[in-house]
């Protein structure tokens, strides 16, 4: 485990959560995860993103009966869905970095407002994408990259070390 000033950090911190407490949610933590998304980098400041809160339980029940991997969407007190608007993603061919890097900035907001997260891939699957697409009523601009939960924690995760020595190369491979 990393030692020292940095041990702290809330990318240590971060883990998807799959279980959360029944507790509420304010609007000022779903609020700070939506600003921290929007402020994540993007290639040439296309940010290509708009973004569906979903907080209805009918429909975070269907998203986790429509999704194979987000069942932890039926005890999830909400839930955002990033959505690429496709003008600017047919001229920002690094659309998926912009959309991953602004969907890690949730994750992590999520840590710093002790919510916990999970992050459920979409785009590129297309037959979750028009099912996803369906369910929300997205108009055809745009199309679903991830949905994402949020819940109060029901464990208290410990720290996460995943570095692996092994894995870096210093200059050259």
């Amino acid at each position: 485990m990393l030692s020292g000033k940095y041990s702290n950090s809330l990318i240590y911190k971060r883990h998807s959560v799959r279980r959360y407490a029944d507790a509420p949610f304010s609007p000022e933590q779903a609020d700070h995860v939506l600003h921290a998304a929007m402020a994540a980098p993007s290639a040439n400041n296309k940010q290509p993103w708009s973004f569906v809160v979903v907080d209805e339980r009918k429909t975070l029940d269907a998203i986790a009966e429509l999704h194979p991997y987000a069942r932890m969407m039926k005890g999830a007190s909400f839930a955002v869905v990033p959505c690429v608007i496709r003008d600017i993603a047919l001229s920002n061919p690094f659309y998926p970095q912009d959309m991953g890097a602004s969907v890690e900035n949730m994750l992590l907001a999520a840590v710093e407002c002790g919510l916990g997260s999970c992050w459920c891939g979409v785009h590129p699957k297309e037959e979750l994408e028009r099912g996803i697409a369906g369910l929300l009523g997205l108009p055809d601009t745009v199309f679903p990259f991830a949905v994402v939960a949020f819940g109060a924690l029901a464990d208290d995760p410990s720290p996460s070390d995943r570095f692996d020595e092994s894995r870096v190369h210093r200059n050259a491979w």
